[in-house]
């Protein structure tokens, strides 16, 4: 009997792959991981984080429904390096990080695909929206999940080849209607509660604090304010600092030009924030590197792919083609607005992944 640990985030999708999984004849063990654990219980409590003092309980209750064992692995040194660090040194360096990704593919599957292997387990699993298939080449991709309004193929577009090999996705074939029905029906507690929203370390959506606190912590220095500027340099007012701003941004910015203005880029060497135009806020060209490819194993010429420039873009048709080891080049058939530096594109072939890189 192959075994499986299922990561249990005290969710109802994971709640109820570690229940399909059962089902379907795997030792199941579940597993929670401890990453993040500084909020107070009591904004964890109410909105459903997934990585608290909640959760681990909300999983316990689930894996003795289910009668599986439990058990409860610290990953707070991997979370820290890898999504924590990366996401703070990213928005000082003028980049929009997605720690998502980072956490997917280092906390999530490597540092967990590791221990669970070591404690004896023939896969992890969890509960993603999208499916994982092999194709007649032999390499494993991600295809999109059958639900696609809650695919979510583009934050998991990093995985490698070993780490899809070695890991189950049973929701990916259902609705998330079908997943609470089915936890209700099962008599699951978590039947009903809601999903999990925001950035797990920072609930309350507040980015630019959490990284001025975490320089103040580690530094003692305040991050400083800096000019808004346009293309052709002139200065158009003074902002808060670098980190509170994302290319495409439109609110918050402060400035009355009398016509709207858009972030277009973020200079941390000069500290500027430059300002511009609707026109000038779109690109049909978006270049990306840290490449990873999964339902090919290199991109030997270009093709043509729609591709998806953030979590919740629509996605557009592009070609995209190697302009070097580690660097593609995505032309957009129509013109895109908020290309932001540190995001993924995620390029699909059908409802396959073929691959992505983070933007530049």
């Amino acid at each position: 009997m192959s075994r499986v640990v299922v990561g249990m985030s005290g969710g109802v999708d994971s709640s109820v792959a570690a229940y399909l999984l059962k089902e379907q004849g795997y030792d199941v063990i579940g597993v929670t991981m401890k990453i993040w654990q500084e909020e107070d219980v009591c904004s964890i409590e109410e909105n459903g984080g997934c990585c608290g003092l909640s959760a681990v309980e909300d999983a316990r209750r689930v894996a003795a429904a289910l009668e599986i064992p439990f058990y409860v692995m610290n990953f707070k040194k991997e979370f820290r390096e890898r999504v924590i660090d990366y996401f703070t040194e990213e928005y000082l360096n003028g980049r929009t990080p997605n720690p998502c990704i980072a956490c997917n593919r280092y906390v999530k599957w490597k540092a967990l695909l590791n221990r669970s292997l070591s404690i004896g387990a023939d896969y992890i699993a969890t509960g993603h929206y999208a499916r994982i298939e092999q194709l007649p080449s032999g390499r494993y991709t991600l295809r999109r999940s059958a639900a696609l309004a809650k695919d979510q193929t583009y934050a998991l577009y990093n995985l490698t080849q070993e780490q899809l090999k070695r890991t189950l996705m049973p929701v990916g074939t259902y609705s998330k209607d079908q997943i609470r029905s089915m936890a209700d029906q099962i008599g699951l507690l978590v039947a009903d509660k809601p999903d999990s929203q925001d950035i797990c370390f920072v609930p309350d959506g507040d980015y630019a604090s959490f990284i001025e606190d975490e320089v103040r912590e580690k530094t003692g220095r305040e991050l400083p304010t800096g000019n808004f500027v346009t293309l052709d340099g002139r200065v158009l007012g003074q902002h808060k600092g670098i980190v509170h701003y994302t290319v495409g941004q439109r609110k918050g910015l402060g400035l009355a030009l009398g016509y709207p203005a858009f972030v277009l880029e973020i200079r941390p060497e000069t500290n500027e924030v430059v300002i511009g135009t609707y026109e000038e806020s779109l690109t049909h060209a978006v270049r990306a590197d840290h490449l990873n490819f999964m339902s090919v194993e290199d991109l030997t010429e270009p093709k043509r792919v729609f591709a998806k420039i953030r979590y919740n873009h629509k996605g557009a048709w592009c070609t995209v083609e190697k302009t070097g080891a580690d660097e593609i080049v995505c032309h957009f058939e129509e013109a895109q607005r908020a290309v932001t530096p540190g995001q993924a594109v995620v390029l699909y072939d059908g409802e396959y992944v073929l691959g992505g890189g983070t933007i530049l």
